[in-house]
Parts: structure tokens; C-alpha cells; sequence
């Protein structure tokens, strides 16, 4: 992962969903990123995925600014997302998609991913949904604004 990049990405994930939303995440962050995850069961594919880019933002996360929010729309959903670097990783949601069947899962595969992604960057994640009622949107207006929050907490410090 190159935080200072051009948004270019390589993603692999097993989900073609997910990689859909983190290529948006990452041409928005403006981050350089090559994910590749071992094939597996989807849910463990989800979980790896947001592991594996949660460890790769810890330390740009907390060399930089260490804290970033934006908020994002996709037509007609808006999503707000609040992050910063903690020692007591947590996510907090008002977004439920258990009913949604991304990908053909039964769970809610974003809610997962980002659990595993405040995880493995230590952060303390917020994520609210102002409005939407489209899955797509509203997930890509979280993927987005999470994007432009992260690249915020990669900051370089003045």
C-alpha cells in the first residue's frame, strides 16, 4: 500500500462486490493498493480483506494525522464516517444489512469487513447513514466517505 499514490488498485478478494467497493475507496483515497486474498470460504475472504487493509493503514495512520471524516453521497444515499487511530479498536453503525444478501451472504458483509478493517488499523470507527434506501449506494457512499476519511488520518502531520 502506497498512501501517497494516484488511487490505483489491484483487488482480489473472492467478492466481486467488495472489490467493487474497495476500488472505490481507493480511487478516492487516492491510495496505492494490491490485495490479493487467499481463496476460502466468502466470509473468511471478507474478514482476511479487511484485516489485511487494517494493518496496512495502522502505522500511516498513526505516523500521519491520525483522524479523518467525510461525508459522501451515491445518489440517493448520503453516509458520514468519522474515524481515528485508538488503542481500542471499535466500530459503531447505524447501517444494518443482514437482510440485504450481498453477494449472496446470508451477513452483513460490510459491517464485517469493517469490524476486521477498525481492527487491524486501531481506530475507532464511526459509520452513519443519513439517507438511502439502494444497498449499491448506500455502500458505496460508506466506501467512499470512508476513503476520503481515511486519507485525512494518512495525512502527513505539518
Amino acid at each position: 500500500m502506497d498512501v501517497r499514490g494516484t488511487g490505483s488498485a489491484t483487488i482480489e478478494t473472492g467478492l466481486p462486490v467488495l472489490d467493487h467497493l474497495l476500488e472505490r475507496l481507493v480511487e478516492v483515497a487516492r491510495f496505492d493498493v494490491v490485495l490479493e486474498v487467499e481463496p476460502g470460504g466468502a466470509e473468511e475472504e471478507v474478514a482476511e480483506a479487511g484485516s489485511a487493509l487494517g494493518r496496512a493503514l495502522a502505522e500511516p495512520m498513526r505516523s500521519g494525522r491520525g483522524y479523518g471524516s467525510a461525508m459522501m453521497t451515491s445518489s440517493e444515499a448520503l453516509a458520514n464516517v468519522i474515524l481515528e487511530a485508538s488503542q481500542t479498536p471499535l466500530l459503531v453503525s447505524n447501517v444494518d444489512l443482514t437482510e440485504a444478501r450481498i453477494g449472496g451472504l446470508g451477513t452483513d458483509v460490510a459491517r464485517r469487513f469493517l469490524e476486521r478493517l477498525a481492527e487491524g488499523a486501531g481506530m475507532t470507527l464511526h459509520v452513519r447513514l443519513l439517507n438511502g434506501t439502494d444497498t449499491q449506494h448506500v455502500l458505496e457512499a460508506i466506501f467512499k466517505a470512508l476513503g476520503v476519511a481515511l486519507s485525512q488520518a494518512c495525512e502527513q502531520r505539518s
